[in-house]
């Protein structure tokens, strides 16, 4: 459709031209230190191998043979993907190209769940990328919580220091004995160690999703999706899911069997490699933390009480 020609009052074109400046500036365009791209180490799995349809089954495509995915939001329904198989610990990766325009309230979400099993105290690790105000701005969030519901969880919430709009790039999740870390683009921007009081220890599914979070995602609903933007499209491509597929006829005393899935010589949950951050890793963490955190649990003091043992 083309553009009327309307001649407008300089005032409003000053706003407009403010207004893009003003969103353009809430991209941090930074450029990050320098890290192992573990990306490179772990085999792509066709999204037509490793996931089913999740729900809005209409609102899926998948290209490049099964390479890729698009999942849509529009006003009849979100829609997801979830994993053939359950994972007991592992190395999970999609690279995610998110909604372009104007997406306040739209959840886009790669994450770890057992809900469909334990619907009362599931476990959960998440990725969720939220639409989060007027200015075309993305939000990262991070959370984990275990045997229980959202209100012991552990968020934390970053920017980005890129358009996430304007192509592919990796999220990440590798989740063993030892910790939990959230890498965007291999930069570790959290780690969650074990002796945290809430540890998903479970097995778990794998999603990839995009639904509408009106009610939460944008200053707790100040800014709800607006369906006249619709469709919202999220392409995800590169999936990664490396390490111990759950086998619960074969579980043992302990009520898990692993089969390892590792088509690369690494292994995710045993290596050692896995087991800690190398000093590259903690020196690029502690840049992200520095200059992208904007929310962490640790300092909500409104909503806790008394401050989780691990914040201490």
């Amino acid at each position: 459709m083309a553009f009327l020609q309307v001649q407008l009052p300089f005032s409003v074109f000053l706003f407009f031209s403010i207004s893009v400046l003003v969103s353009s500036a809430r991209i941090r365009r930074y450029t990050p230190p320098s890290v192992t791209h573990l990306t490179d180490l772990f085999p792509h799995i066709p999204v037509s191998d490793g996931y089913s349809n999740f729900f809005g089954e209409t609102n899926i495509q998948l290209t490049g043979n099964g390479s890729m995915a698009t999942l849509t939001l529009d006003k009849s329904s979100g829609s997801g993907l979830a994993s053939k198989n359950k994972y007991q610990y592992g190395f999970f990766s999609a690279a995610i190209k998110l909604p372009s325009g104007l997406s306040s309230g739209v959840v886009v979400a790669f994450y770890l769940s057992n809900a469909d099993v334990f619907p009362h105290n599931h476990d959960e690790i998440d990725i969720e990328l939220l639409g989060h105000d007027k200015r075309n701005d993305w939000v990262f969030q991070t959370n984990v919580y275990a045997n229980g519901s959202v209100s012991t969880g552990r968020e934390e919430k970053f920017y980005l220091w890129f358009d996430p709009t304007a192509e592919h790039h990796h999220y990440i999740i590798l989740w063993n004995s030892h910790h939990i870390v959230f890498l965007v683009d291999n930069v570790p921007v959290r780690e969650f160690p074990r002796n945290n009081a809430v540890f998903p220890l479970k097995p778990m599914s794998v999603y990839a999703t995009i639904w509408d979070g009106s009610q939460w995602a944008t200053h707790g609903g100040k800014y709800p999706v607006n369906y006249r933007n619709a469709p919202f499209i999220a392409s995800f491509s590169e999936m990664e899911m490396s390490g111990c597929v759950s086998n619960q006829k074969a579980a043992g005393p302990d009520g898990v069997s692993c089969s390892k899935n590792n088509p690369s010589n690494l292994d995710p949950v045993e290596g050692q490699e896995f087991a800690t951050l190398s000093k590259q890793q903690v020196t690029a963490m502690d840049w992200a933390r520095s200059k992208l955190m904007v929310y962490s649990y640790c300092k909500d003091t409104s909503r806790f009480k008394v401050m989780p043992p691990e914040c201490k």
